[in-house]
């Protein structure tokens, strides 16, 4: 269930004049400029597209962004108003697939990867695969489109599992996942896909930051998916008790999606070349305190923790340290945990 127009619209329109007045020095750097994107009808890119439309429509950047896309005819109907912008174009394809031709482009922004837990678990070649041959791809295409710089969305699972003792993960960190355990075929897929970027700064002259990305929340995020912030939102503004089916020691942060947002914009047009951030939160959580915490909010305060055994990839902590983003782009967090839980609930219909 969404909210109603006015509502779901009151809350994008004040992320969206929040996220122009952060960006604002920024966004004029992209009059005139041509993108090349992948994976932007997912939940991040299209936050993406939603801040750069908006900007556009402020500013008349004139910016040209090509968006490649399994189903355009989909993201047409959830994203009319993205789909007709005059500076977007959506064309089929597939990031296993891509292929430049003669264009020529500014900046590659390298979005696309499936996060499905049940892909993971059942096709982990397939996860792999697409994660690793798919950068490859957007790498060979931005090589030959000459573009001035990339971004490639990575993942903080390139940590592999963080140390109860480290409360938050730095940028220098070398620990990694178990390349033995089968289920780590996301993670390792992100760390090899960064390897690549690697590979192309030193022998092909690329200039690529990376984005390790840690949890989200906000509007446009899908509430019936893996992700537990999600299913406990979705339950507690459905009159359900909130489950964690786990003990719910596990701990996470999550970032609001509108400041993710800034944040990549900021790392595109200003960042250091070649440079590595964290991207996430600080506030770190239990999964068993975040379903306390949804329950009480948005519900009646009714939650259980089942303290089943925790099949999940990182059963420990899962939280960054954003120091290096902060001091270098001067970005901030901007809304805290419980303001994403109201937001992401009231955007799905939850009335307050």
């Amino acid at each position: 269930m969404m909210a109603t127009p006015d509502r779901a619209g009151g809350i994008l329109q004040d992320d969206l004049d929040a996220m122009f007045a952060r960006l604002e020095g920024d966004w004029p750097k992209l009059a005139g400029k041509t993108i090349f994107m992948t994976g932007g009808t997912g939940f991040i890119g299209r936050w993406m597209l939603e801040a750069l439309a908006d900007a556009d429509r402020r500013l008349g950047l004139g910016v040209q962004v090509r968006i490649v896309t399994r189903n355009a005819a989909a993201f047409a109907q959830k994203a009319p108003h993205l789909a007709g912008h005059a500076s977007f174009a959506f064309v089929p394809g597939d990031v296993l697939a891509l292929d430049p031709g003669s264009d020529r482009y500014d900046y590659v922004i390298h979005a696309a990867t499936d996060a499905s837990a049940d892909l993971n678990q059942n096709d982990p070649r397939r996860m792999f695969d697409t994660i690793v041959t798919g950068t490859r791809r957007a790498l060979d295409f931005a090589l030959a489109a000459k573009a001035e710089r990339t971004l490639f969305l990575s993942s903080g699972a390139v940590y592999g599992v963080q140390p109860w003792d480290l409360e938050t993960v730095p940028e220098d960190y070398l620990g990694g996942p178990d390349v033995t355990e089968v289920r780590n075929a996301y993670a390792e897929g992100k760390r090899a896909a960064e390897m690549l970027c690697g590979i192309y700064a030193r022998q092909f002259g690329l200039d690529i930051v990376c984005a390790r990305i840690f949890a989200l929340l906000g509007p446009l995020l899908s509430l019936d998916i893996h992700f537990a912030a999600g299913n406990f939102i979705r339950d507690a503004i459905a009159g359900e008790k909130v489950v964690v089916r786990s003990a719910g020691t596990a701990v996470r942060s999550y970032l609001y999606a509108a400041d993710l947002t800034v944040w990549l914009w900021a790392m595109l047009l200003r960042a250091r070349p070649n440079s590595v951030y964290n991207v996430g939160s600080e506030e770190g959580i239990s999964i068993a305190g975040l379903a306390e915490r949804v329950a009480t909010l948005l519900g009646d305060g009714g939650f259980a923790v089942l303290g089943e055994p925790d099949g999940a990839w990182n059963p420990g902590r899962y939280v960054p340290s954003t120091a290096k983003i902060r001091n270098e782009l001067g970005v901030e967090p901007s809304v805290g945990l419980d303001e994403a839980i109201r937001r992401t609930a009231i955007w799905n219909g939850w009335r307050p």
